[in-house]
């Protein structure tokens, strides 16, 4: 009654929608998408890099987080209170690097970061293998838990 009163029509309104209030663009979220690879590995490209490629047989620089799959820290290159790095140089090799981590690393850009989840299949099959913490207590931790699957987040520096 109080439009009618102020000289709207309700019926007009729902009738002619250009008289009606504009409708705001629906915009897609932004979703990061999750590969999957033949072996088990999924990862994620958090952040494309935008230097040149990784590739099989390269020996590369790289910062990393290692957590168990329910989310405990097992290590990390990065100190999370001073910010300070102390990368890690892994040569893109099965028989030094864990071939999980070696498959997400090939064709990441300089620059680029990723999440991954590695199967142990594709894990710490021998502790030969690097990326392996020099202090006792995460060396521990990391192979007590070799048959679980690990969340590695990882930065390529060089």
């Amino acid at each position: 009654m109080v439009l009618k009163f102020c000289g709207f029509n309700t019926l007009l309104l729902s009738i002619n929608p250009v008289l009606a209030a504009p409708m705001p663009e629906m915009k897609e979220p932004e979703v990061i998408r999750t590969l999957k690879l033949a072996s088990g590995v999924r990862f994620q490209e958090i952040i494309e890099g935008e230097g040149s490629e990784a590739q099989e047989g390269d020996t590369v620089e790289v910062n990393y987080v290692c957590r168990r799959s329910n989310g405990y820290f097992v290590h990390s290159t990065v100190d999370q209170f001073s910010g300070e790095s102390s990368p890690v140089i892994l040569p893109l090799d099965e028989n030094q690097t864990i071939k999980g981590l070696k498959e997400v690393l090939i064709g990441m850009k300089v620059g680029g970061k990723r999440r991954a989840l590695i199967p142990p299949s594709v894990g710490y099959v021998n502790e030969n293998l690097k990326p392996v913490p020099d202090e006792f207590g995460p060396r521990r931790s990391l192979f007590s838990h070799a048959t679980e699957p690990l969340i590695f987040e990882v930065q390529l520096l060089k």
